[in-house]
């Protein structure tokens, strides 16, 4: 059926509009993903990795379950020169209020380039979100990690325009109680630790299909 209707053409532009696809056409025209380092993870994210220059959401039911070592190989893909380059200035990788001290020679042992570091530790809640948009937008930051206390579905859209704008990866995590907030995350993923080790959970995924991996360290 021809469709040469100026308002319906406007329409198909919308990045919102879902389109119908054929399953055979697989992860096709899909842009390319940060490989995460973990095979079996990529498999399961359209492009094959991370989504690039939008929000991530990691849900924990506490810190220290292996949220960061889940993004090292990430993060210190990014921290490298070839990486770099496509910023005008140094790819930093910005920690917005940790509630932690990032521990160097872990991070070194990695492959983070510790010169890429920059850690905020703004004062209240309305700062952590506004220190990452702004340093997600600044086009100078390869990725943003923040731990606010609230993330509503504004706040979080805010985050997504500004990664995209920078040209950034934003990483936000929260408590397993946000799952059933709305979000604008391209991808939303919940952590739990199991005795047999860390269970991971795609609850959300653009472009592609919820997920359950048991023991993905």
């Amino acid at each position: 059926m021809p469709h040469d209707s100026p308002s319906l053409d406007k329409l198909l532009e919308n990045p919102r509009l879902w389109r119908g696809r054929n399953p055979a056409q697989g992860m096709a025209g899909l842009a390319s993903g940060l490989a995460s380092g973990y095979e079996r993870l990529d498999h399961h994210l359209p492009g094959g990795g991370w989504p690039q220059h939008a929000l991530t959401e990691i849900l924990t039911e506490h810190y220290g379950i292996g949220e960061i070592r889940l993004l090292m190989p990430a993060l210190a893909a990014l921290s490298r020169p070839e990486h770099s380059a496509e910023f005008s200035e140094s790819g930093w990788i910005a920690w917005v209020a940790p509630p932690f001290q990032p521990y160097p020679p872990a991070l070194q042992q990695w492959g983070i380039d510790l010169s890429r570091m920059l850690i905020v530790r703004p004062k209240t809640d309305k700062e952590v979100l506004w220190s990452a948009e702004q340093a997600l937008s600044s086009g100078t930051c390869a990725a943003v990690l923040l731990w606010p206390d609230r993330l509503d579905d504004q706040a979080g859209r805010r985050l997504q325009l500004a990664a995209a704008k920078g040209n950034s990866w934003a990483i936000a995590f929260r408590p397993l109680t946000a799952r059933s907030e709305p979000s604008a995350a391209a991808l939303r993923i919940e952590l739990q630790a199991q005795a047999s080790g860390t269970c991971l959970s795609i609850i959300k995924n653009r472009g592609g299909r919820p997920a359950v991996l048991h023991d993905i360290f």
